[in-house]
């Protein structure tokens, strides 16, 4: 009992999970046996170490794995991404326990929207409506008047009066995508992620050069120039179909690299190379996703925590611009 507290002090202090694991222990064995006496669902962003993705019960876009969690029986939700999105669950299942392996876990995108700012921002601007990417924190949410994610933006856009102005945040690729396809003169936040702002337009063409008839996909977060050059733009769940249905077998990929061993589980005769960003690293990864392990995964489903704790007026202020996107979406028939 004694050990118990001792490890709950820590992990409520520290905010992430440095406890020490028997070395025998087999980590995948022991997740699905806590899975079970705790009635919990594992979900696991496409991000993730492939050792978490292949022990989670869904793997998928952030709202999407929300969605499903909510319609779920279980008692216990343990997201394998960052805070926001498992803000998200929070908000879409307010009376489940929601569990982060990583409190350290978070978003370049989200992180550079602070909702404090952001609230003064759209004082500037009273009459706009407020269009805010999905990835983003549930304090934004209650500042937004419709979210939106990658697949339904154009929809969600588009379905908002010509004589209305929009605000777009947090995402300025994104946004500056959006106004391109839709026409529409939207004031755009200034954020963006880190991980799709880093691709080497100079080393993605050399790629393309060296694999005669390779596609280059990127998701629409990433830079204008380079969203020029590809393929194929779409969510991370798009380019993931997008792989299983083109007749290209080549494919440079545009995004954080952990999508890459979905697509290879779907298309094992085709070759994925993963977008080199303008450092010295091989490969493009998220520091905040590569946070949660398999170690901490474990340690968070044994002691329930860190747990995600939102007050119920914001739950209930952030899921109506949530509720107006998924409206948006039916109509549309997405």
């Amino acid at each position: 009992m004694q050990e118990l507290t001792i490890a709950k002090e820590k992990l409520t202090k520290a905010g992430y999970l440095d406890l020490e694991i028997d070395p025998t222990l087999d980590l995948y064995e022991e997740i699905e046996k806590l899975k079970k006496e705790k009635n919990a669902i594992l979900l696991a962003h496409y991000y993730q170490e492939s050792e978490i993705q292949d022990i989670a019960d869904y793997i998928g876009d952030s709202l999407g794995l929300s969605q499903k969690a909510a319609s779920t029986e279980a008692d216990m939700i343990v997201f394998a991404g960052v805070h926001f999105m498992a803000e998200t669950a929070k908000i879409l299942s307010p009376s489940k326990k929601v569990l982060l392996p990583d409190l350290n876990a978070g978003c370049s995108l989200a992180d550079s929207c602070p909702p404090h700012l952001f609230k003064k921002f759209k004082e500037k601007h009273p009459d706009h409506v407020v269009i805010s990417y999905i990835n983003c924190t549930a304090g934004l949410k209650t500042l937004t008047d419709i979210v939106c994610t990658s697949t339904n933006a154009e929809h969600v856009v588009n379905s908002v009066p010509k004589d209305k102005e929009i605000i777009f945040a947090p995402d300025k690729n994104l946004g500056a995508y959006l106004i391109k396809k839709t026409g529409r003169d939207m004031i755009l936040w200034n954020g963006a992620c880190m991980v799709h702002e880093i691709f080497a337009m100079e080393k993605i063409v050399k790629l393309m050069e060296r694999h005669p008839g390779s596609q280059f996909i990127a998701h629409p977060e990433c830079e204008a120039k380079l969203l020029d050059i590809a393929d194929y733009i779409g969510s991370t769940s798009g380019l993931l179909r997008y792989t299983q249905e083109s007749d290209a077998t080549t494919f440079i990929v545009g995004t954080e690299a952990g999508i890459i061993h979905q697509m290879e589980k779907y298309s094992p005769n085709k070759t994925f190379i993963p977008a080199p960003p303008n450092n010295t690293c091989a490969c493009n990864e998220c520091p905040h996703m590569r946070l949660n392990t398999l170690e901490k995964l474990y340690l968070c489903m044994k002691y329930e925590l860190p747990e995600i704790i939102l007050d119920e007026a914001i739950i209930a202020r952030a899921k109506l611009p949530i509720d107006r996107m998924m409206e948006i979406s039916k109509k549309a028939g997405l």
